[in-house]
């Protein structure tokens, strides 16, 4: 444990130094780029980043919002990149049978489908599920919604995680999601519902107090 602590030190340190020219929008750019192109150590930095502000939760969620943005909006690229290729550029990467079977998924439920791939860890092939939304000619306002919502989740748990049990905790994020992967999706969504009626609730209040 303290090598993996201190191995993680030196890398974390590398990278935040890269990004400190950038500022608060160092983790965007780090997860536009992921999303966009490379693949990038993006649960590492984004923990890192959020274990920095443990004390002050407002600017957690700021990084864990932009982080959730950038990724969205980077995965703008593969969108534009799948509505032009279409199916045949799923066939240089994909067999008959698996395509067969993604375009099932899109057909029947698209929003969750992206959602869930944007909750997965690597080696989930995240990229691939972006070309094949837009190739099965997915909306791109609900395909930038499901990836937004879909990481926010995920950098929520690993948020959660970190602060209770250090930033190293980010290296073993991949294993807990994949092992846990149906309560972590059902504890976001729980939130999420739990936000919505809070919103509702909120917003039905304030007419009768005015």
């Amino acid at each position: 444990m303290k090598t993996l602590k201190a191995i993680y030190g030196r890398y974390s340190g590398a990278i935040f130094k890269a990004l400190a020219p950038l500022g608060l929008f160092g983790v965007f750019a780090l997860a536009f780029v992921d999303s966009a192109a490379l693949g990038m150590p993006l649960d590492a930095v984004v923990g890192a980043y959020v274990y920095s502000a443990r004390g002050q939760l407002f600017r957690a969620a700021g990084y864990i919002l932009l982080a959730a943005a950038g990724s969205a909006i980077g995965s703008s690229v593969m969108y534009f990149i799948g509505k032009k290729g279409g199916e045949a550029l799923l066939q240089q990467h994909m067999a008959p049978a698996r395509i067969e079977r993604m375009r099932r998924r899109f057909e029947k439920r698209e929003f969750i489908t992206l959602l869930v791939a944007s909750v997965l860890p690597p080696p989930a092939p995240f990229k691939l599920f972006l070309i094949s939304a837009a190739a099965f000619q997915m909306a791109y306002s609900r395909y930038l919604l499901a990836i937004l919502l879909g990481r926010i989740g995920r950098f929520t748990i690993l948020a959660v995680l970190v602060i209770r049990y250090g930033p190293q905790v980010a290296s073993a994020m991949g294993s807990l999601l994949r092992n846990h992967l149906g309560l972590a999706i059902g504890v976001f969504i729980a939130g999420g519902a739990g936000v919505t009626a809070w919103m509702l609730t909120r917003r039905s209040a304030q007419p009768a107090s005015s």
